[in-house]
């Protein structure tokens, strides 16, 4: 049986997946996928494919796109989630700061350098029109880090999935003061070079069986109760969740989102160069 690492954000987007590997899908077809969240975010994925370590990940599009730039040691094979991420911008909850305008040359949490909620502070800054040169940064290593560090004064505010931190807000323990969708699809599949080049037909057998996954739960009456059991949420927040999530299931890539994603990562010097979206994208990807 083949193995494969795969790795994601321990977030309700993943529920396919899991669902996937309960379910025994992927054994059925003779692969056996050893699952790792990463609680860290996408920097940490990233760092971890080009060590070898992951084999796929499920990781945010401006932090995969910049990293293949930066390093190619990867390639993309499909859009996961089609639509937006929500950002939530958080406070302490104790914290002086009641409107993201307050923010502006305060420092971000961030989980590291090129992760999602470094990549978005500066996008979310550059659309602003703050000075992102002047932008002062905490690296925290992720939610943990963070929950740590706002209440500290370690750092003034935090961007991160807002229904994953509605728990937190609940309890008292951030404050959200805005938020930011992503200008483009919030997840895309990612794969090691050396996979695509030797295991070409098992990646994308995987991919089909969680593509399958997907059309299955989101036809499942009570998907919105699962999401909210499983991540802590309300049932509210889980159905309006739900509202707002599209995955793909197919292998189209649209070039204009690839170089809208590419401009945004230089105007906010995260890249200094484009590059032809198809050395971004794997053989498994249709390019329109």
């Amino acid at each position: 049986m083949d193995q494969f690492n795969v790795g994601s954000v321990p977030e309700h987007f993943m529920l396919p997946w899991h669902s996937a590997m309960e379910n025994g899908d992927f054994q059925a077809k003779g692969l056996s996928v050893d699952w790792q969240d990463y609680p860290g975010g996408t920097g940490a994925m990233m760092a971890d494919l080009r060590a070898e370590k992951l084999d796929i990940a499920i990781a945010l599009t401006e932090g995969v796109v910049a990293d293949i730039i930066n390093h190619r040691a990867s390639k993309i094979a499909q859009v996961f989630v089609s639509s937006p991420l929500t950002w939530g911008i958080h406070v302490a909850a104790d914290s002086s700061y009641q409107a993201v305008k307050e923010l502006e040359g305060k420092t971000f949490a961030v989980s590291r350098i090129g992760s999602g909620s470094h990549l978005m502070a500066i996008v979310m800054a550059k659309q602003r029109g703050w000075p992102i040169d002047q932008m002062q940064l905490e690296i925290v290593g992720g939610m943990v880090g963070a929950r740590k560090a706002l209440p500290n004064g370690e750092a003034d505010a935090f961007m991160w999935e807002k229904y994953m931190t509605q728990p937190i807000v609940e309890r008292g323990e951030f404050r959200r003061v805005g938020e930011f969708d992503t200008p483009w699809p919030c997840f895309v599949v990612v794969v090691r070079n050396e996979i695509l080049k030797k295991s070409l037909a098992q990646v994308q057998t995987i991919l089909e069986v969680v593509q399958q996954s997907v059309v299955r739960f989101i036809s499942k009456s009570d998907a919105t109760a699962l999401v909210a059991q499983r991540y802590s949420l309300a049932q509210e927040d889980a159905e309006s969740w739900f509202g707002r999530t599209k995955w793909q299931t197919d292998f189209h890539i649209s070039q204009t989102m690839l170089h809208q994603v590419m401009d945004a990562l230089i105007s906010c010097q995260i890249i200094d160069r484009k590059i032809d979206p198809t050395l971004l994208c794997s053989p498994l990807t249709v390019l329109e």
